[in-house]
This record gives C-alpha cells, sequence and structure tokens, in this order.
C-alpha cells in the first residue's frame, strides 16, 4: 500500500509518499516548502499569503515527492488529505489538490485530522513501542490537547487550551521581548543560559475540567514584568538585528532577561507535564506520546525523559515533530484498512474536532 500525503494546515506546504507492507510503514519521501521567509517579517503567519504560497508550491512539491520515492501515480493507492483543523485558505489548496487528482485518477482519498497526524508522527516511528491506552499531548503553536488513545485509534479529549496554545505563548513572548519569529526555537536555545528559578509564576486555579490549560495569564506576566524595568532600548535593539545568531541574541540580552527566558520555559513545561501526569493517572496510561511543534523543544524532552514515570514517553524526531505530510499519509492506513474514504463533497473544516 502506497498512500500520498497532502498537508497544507497553515505555513508549510508538504508532500510524503509512506508505504505500508505488512503493519510496518516507511516513509519513501518526505518533501516541506517552509513559507518562514514570508511570514518572518510579520512576527506571524498572514492567512492570506499563507494561501497564496500553497498556490505557488503545491504542485512543484508534490512532483518531488513522487520523484524522490520513484513512485508513479500507477503506484498510489490513495490520496491522504488534511481536512482541518486550520487555516481555511490553506487547507482549500490541499483539498482541493487532492481532489482533483483523485477525480482525475480514480484514486481513493482520504481525510486525516491534522491533530490525529501529529499523533501519528509517533506511531510512524515508534509504533510497537506504545501501549494502550496511551496519553497523548499534542502541543504546537496552534494546540495544546490532552487526549487518550486507545487501541485501534479511538480518541477520547481529556484537556484543552482555554486561550492560546503553547507554542502561541513561545512566539507572543519572544516577539514582546524583540526576538525573531518563530520565537519557540530562539527561547529553547537561550533558556540554558538562564536561572530557572529567578522569575516565579503562578497559573490560575482552572474551574470546571481540571485537566484544560490556560497560557494567556503567564504571557501578561511577562508583559508585565517588562513593563515595570526600563527596557525598551534593549528590546529595540534585538529587533534591529538581521538573521541574528544564538551568539548574537546572547551579546544583546542582559542576564536579568535570560533569567526571564529560562522561568518562563520552566513554568510551561512544568505545566504541561504536571497536567499530564494527571491525566495519565486517570487513565491508567500504559505509554506517553507527546508531538507537536513544541515537541522539538528541547527543555521539555529532557524534563520529560528525565522524570520518574512509570510508563515510557515518546517523540518524534523533530523532523516528524513540525508540519508534515508524513503523519498524515501514517495516519490514513488504518483509515485505508477500514475503508473510511471520502467523496469529492469533502470540505475544509478550520475547527476540525478529533474524536
Amino acid at each position: 500500500m502506497r498512500i500520498l500525503g497532502i498537508e497544507s494546515s497553515c505555513d508549510e506546504t508538504a508532500a510524503a509518499i509512506v508505504q505500508d507492507d505488512s503493519n510496518h510503514a516507511t516513509i519513501l519521501s518526505s518533501v516541506v516548502a517552509s513559507q518562514l521567509g514570508v511570514h518572518f517579517k510579520y512576527g506571524g503567519v498572514v492567512p492570506e499569503l499563507a494561501s497564496r504560497e500553497h498556490l505557488k508550491a503545491i504542485v512543484p512539491v508534490v512532483r518531488s515527492a513522487m520523484k524522490r520515492a520513484g513512485s508513479s501515480w500507477d503506484d498510489i493507492d490513495a490520496i491522504a488529505v488534511t481536512q482541518g483543523p486550520g487555516l481555511v485558505g490553506s487547507l482549500l489548496v490541499g483539498i482541493t489538490y487532492a481532489k482533483s487528482i483523485c477525480f482525475a485518477r480514480g484514486i481513493s482519498l482520504i481525510a486525516v485530522n491534522h491533530i490525529e497526524g501529529h499523533i501519528h508522527a509517533v506511531v510512524l516511528e515508534s509504533g510497537p513501542a506504545i501501549a494502550y491506552p496511551a496519553l497523548a499531548l499534542v502541543v504546537s503553536g496552534g494546540h495544546t490537547h490532552l487526549f487518550e488513545v486507545r487501541e485501534g485509534f479511538s480518541y477520547r479529549l481529556l484537556g484543552r487550551t482555554r486561550d492560546d496554545a503553547a507554542g502561541e505563548a513561545f512566539d507572543k513572548v519572544a516577539k514582546l521581548l524583540g526576538f525573531g519569529y518563530p520565537g519557540g526555537p530562539i527561547i529553547d536555545a537561550l533558556a540554558p543560559h538562564g536561572n530557572a528559578r529567578a522569575v516565579r509564576f503562578t497559573f490560575a486555579k482552572m474551574k470546571g475540567n481540571a485537566l484544560d490549560f490556560s497560557f494567556s495569564g503567564l504571557k501578561t506576566a511577562v508583559l508585565r514584568w517588562v513593563e515595570q524595568r526600563n527596557m525598551a532600548s534593549e528590546i529595540d535593539a534585538r529587533r534591529r538585528l538581521d538573521n541574528a545568531s544564538v551568539d548574537d541574541y546572547l551579546r544583546a540580552t542582559p542576564q536579568a532577561t535570560l533569567d526571564l527566558l529560562a522561568s518562563f520555559q520552566h513554568a510551561v513545561i512544568d505545566e504541561l507535564l504536571k497536567r499530564s501526569t494527571v491525566a495519565a493517572e486517570e487513565i491508567g496510561a500504559r505509554s506517553m506520546i507527546v508531538s507537536g511543534g513544541v515537541a522539538c523543544n528541547a527543555g521539555l524532552r529532557r524534563a520529560a525523559q528525565s522524570a520518574a514515570l512509570p510508563y515510557a514517553v515518546l517523540f518524534p524526531t523533530p523532523g516528524l515533530s513540525t508540519d508534515n505530510a508524513a503523519m498524515i499519509a501514517a495516519a490514513a492506513i488504518p483509515k485505508f484498512r477500514r475503508g473510511e474514504f471520502a467523496d469529492f463533497a469533502l470540505k475544509a473544516q478550520a475547527n476540525l474536532a478529533l474524536a
């Protein structure tokens, strides 16, 4: 079975071919066209620009994936495409392209939830090591969700963010302090140079579902910290840096700000793992999956893997943590086996839930 995956939910156009042989999946190719250079100067993703870039990239990206896999259209058994959640304009590019090829070539179409794709990024690489029920923490710039994952890939939502996603909080704090975009990798690189206990952050006690997250208060606390200090010249100096390296930022950042970054990252990681641990205990989890762009965070990986937990904590490799199409193709494999195909009425769903 060969499945072509297409991912266009946000600002990366991706295509990949995954082959499944007797329950063993292999990535034959994976191509990602990043739009980072387009959105960098805006400090975040501009939806209209993202859609236009997808239109430019979708055909060459798919062609490249096919060529690298040594595949022709006759070799493809199904096309899996992200239906949502995501930016509607971006999703429409991938969905329209996938439906067109399926119609023209008589290939089966499979709709995939982007969040389920992130979970399958771990399944793709560590499938035999996952014991069920598993707890999945999907954490990125757009998502912070906790799911119970049962054998056979059924899901139950346990908790989610009520405001900012964790990755979004990283980006907003970095922007506030004059660092580049995306902010998560920058904060992760600078945090080891600060004292993670220097600034004390607190989180609001959640009413209702105790497994929900909230990061807006943490972002506001950083804003108040900045407002209480004369930091305008320091922040402006960092904003003027062009193509800054970690060393450039270190030279332009006083120790007190490095301590703030370290404390901020520590607070986010502590909150993620604290609620994940409670959720894992509630469902009797036998393993834990951490996926999404924030799964690249070295501090989160160290903290999760050094914690004395009674179950394995599994991460995807960095290349499969961020948005990619191999995870979309992998998530489509069990759907293909169950005969869960989409028709040409398939529409993009910006807030598609995973159930």
